[in-house]
């Protein structure tokens, strides 16, 4: 009788990748006040009143500035959010994503 060999299938390895990060970013205008551009931080972004006033004032220096980094779908629904909240209000504050290098 012949002698049976079996070999063990070897599966291929999965290798998962962390997902790609994106920078929330706050455009300066010199349009909306800066008091609502303080409350839009600390309502979608949960910034406390000191940290939402030092992003507020390194946008408007520097004409834009990092609010957060995010995954790619949370990035873009809060960029979106927080811009829109100000287009309710008629203000051209702008919140825009881009990938983290």
């Amino acid at each position: 009788m012949p002698e049976t060999v079996t070999t063990p299938r070897v599966l291929p390895e999965i290798k998962v990748e962390r997902p790609r990060l994106y920078k929330v970013m706050l455009v300066n205008d010199d349009f909306t006040p800066r008091g609502f551009v303080v409350m839009v931080l600390k309502a979608e972004f949960k910034m406390a009143e000191e940290q939402a006033n030092q992003v507020m004032t390194t946008a408007h220096q520097r004409g834009v500035c990092v609010v957060a980094v995010f995954t790619k779908d949370i990035a873009e629904t809060k960029a979106a959010n927080a811009t829109d909240m100000a287009r309710r209000k008629e203000y051209p504050l702008l919140f825009t994503t881009e990938p983290e290098e």
